[in-house]
């Protein structure tokens, strides 16, 4: 059918306002898992310090009646510290915007402010995986905390070529030949948590590598839920979430800041993240027509014990 002549249609009419829903859709990960799961604890001071210890090798003790009691020798502590880090970032919006009508937001200051306070959480996390040695900073350089990877030296899993870092945090591990993940591989890390005295309880892991981790064998290793009628459906759910083995019992948690190369097996007491400064919002002075804001935190990465953790390094990633 035509339309009729001299019809006056939508597509003639000036002055249509605009149809904008007053929402913003944003799917961006913000999941910090490790960060949110690390205690928090004060830091006094930007190296921030801790002590580690450990009983000796068991021995033979038997003892003759009467015999006079001698003295072991004893060790000291070892004393451990990192560097605490400063995340900053920070908006900067013209004061025109206070006459706008938005949608989606009421002001745009508030609504990057929240952005960038979610994106430095990201900076985080990252910061906490990174395979970074700790540096001390001076007037011209930035203090920088040393990761995760830079602690983990007893219980390790590494390709050809890789080293272990110090494990104190001043040094980064060596980078080796990559592997693909095997389920040989995490038993043989988790015996030697175990070994150490450690209690794992948790994996941080890739997407890429969650993958493979679903091919491991065993009844012990993975199951599958049969869940409740979905629309009339039984719903068969891949729930490899919890990882049964002798050694303990430990929770995959995929992660996206992590390198996808090294998968950590963690006890989760055993690392905290030492806190200078919580994170805070606060205006920055005013130097023209414009308001800016800050989002700043600074803290460190605390391994109060590195031998009840470890790591698989130097894992294919595609």
């Amino acid at each position: 059918m035509a339309q009729p002549t001299n019809t006056f249609d939508s597509y003639d009419a000036v002055g249509i306002r605009e149809d904008l829903q007053d929402v913003i859709y944003d799917i961006s990960p913000e999941e910090t898992p490790f960060y949110s799961a690390c205690k928090k604890v004060k830091a006094s001071n930007t190296f921030h310090e801790w002590q580690t210890d450990a009983l000796r090798s068991s021995a033979a003790n038997a003892h003759i009646e009467g015999d006079d009691t001698a003295a072991e020798a004893r060790t000291a502590t070892t004393r451990q510290g990192n560097y605490t880090q400063i995340f900053k970032n920070a908006v900067s919006i013209p004061d025109t915007d206070e006459g706008l009508k938005k949608a989606g937001r009421a002001a745009e200051i508030a609504y990057q402010t929240l952005r960038i306070a979610k994106e430095q959480k990201l900076d985080i996390e990252k910061a906490l995986f990174d395979n970074n040695a700790r540096v001390a900073g001076n007037s011209t350089t930035a203090r920088e905390l040393a990761g995760a990877p830079t602690w983990l030296i007893t219980n390790d899993s590494r390709g050809s070529g890789g080293a272990q870092a110090a494990g104190d945090g001043s040094t980064a591990a060596t980078d080796g030949t990559q592997r693909v993940f095997t389920q040989a591989q995490f038993d043989s890390v988790m015996q030697s948590i175990w070994e150490q005295g450690g209690k794992p309880d948790v994996v941080y892991l890739s997407a890429f590598q969650m993958n493979k981790a679903l091919g491991f064998l065993g009844m012990n290793n993975q199951r599958s839920t049969i869940g409740a009628a979905v629309g009339g459906t039984n719903a068969v759910v891949n729930a490899m979430d919890v990882y049964v083995t002798p050694w303990g019992t430990v929770e995959f948690i995929p992660t996206r800041e992590n390198r996808s190369r090294d998968v950590f097996i963690m006890q989760s007491d055993m690392w905290a993240v030492g806190v200078l400064r919580p994170t805070k919002n606060s205006a920055l002075a005013k130097t023209g027509d414009s308001t800016r804001r800050q989002v700043l935190t600074e803290l460190t990465l605390v391994c109060k014990n590195e031998k009840a953790s470890g790591v698989i390094a130097d894992l294919t990633t595609s």
